[in-house]
């Protein structure tokens, strides 16, 4: 079995430590714990994780945020996997920082990368781990909010919640999306 567990994020030191960018932070905790390493391919950088008999391909689009459905669609079809074993890490403001919410299907929320997936794949109808990273802004700051570095505050749960992320996504792989959101959604 193969899953393809999109990261999203945008491309460039500029935007590394910055809140949008947790899906790549998120991958790359996972690789780095399996050992794995990415490289650079089409529309983005790609490892793959072998866990429990599952295939994950990791992928971190090269296609900035905004354009993230492009780089997913590719993938779904090079490695033809079917859209049920897709799972895209995203930030969400509505969602304290990091809280961790896996859900299985849903609208963009006012989230650009979510909105070009859904206009691409053409359905809501694909999994999604929502990693918070809080909406602690004045009104019309939401860009310079997502878009800005992390406190050190907030710096010091990532290690924890990167971890806690990893392990849902093996568990998506392995026991399954009812199961998953069963035993992660509760906490």
């Amino acid at each position: 079995m193969k899953y393809l567990i999109a990261g999203l994020g945008n491309i460039g030191s500029d935007y590394s430590n910055t809140r949008h960018n947790i899906g790549f932070k998120v991958l790359d905790a996972l690789s780095e714990a399996s050992n794995a390493v990415f490289s650079a391919k089409r529309y983005g950088d790609i490892a793959q994780v072998r866990h429990k008999g599952r295939t994950f391909v990791l992928l971190k689009p090269s296609t900035f945020m905004n354009l993230s459905g492009k780089a997913i669609a590719y993938w779904l079809k090079a490695e033809k996997i079917p859209i049920e074993n897709l799972l895209v890490v995203v930030d969400d403001i509505a969602l304290p920082i990091g809280t961790l919410r896996i859900r299985k299907k849903g609208s963009d929320g006012g989230h650009n990368g979510l909105f070009d997936i859904i206009q691409i794949l053409g359905t809501q109808e694909f999994a999604r781990l929502r990693f918070g990273i809080g909406g602690d802004f004045p009104k019309g700051n939401q860009v310079q909010y997502v878009l800005g570095e992390w406190t050190p505050e907030e710096k010091e749960i990532l290690p924890e919640r990167c971890k806690k992320a990893s392990e849902i996504i093996l568990c998506f792989g392995t026991i399954g999306l009812e199961l998953t959101m069963t035993q992660y959604n509760k906490k």
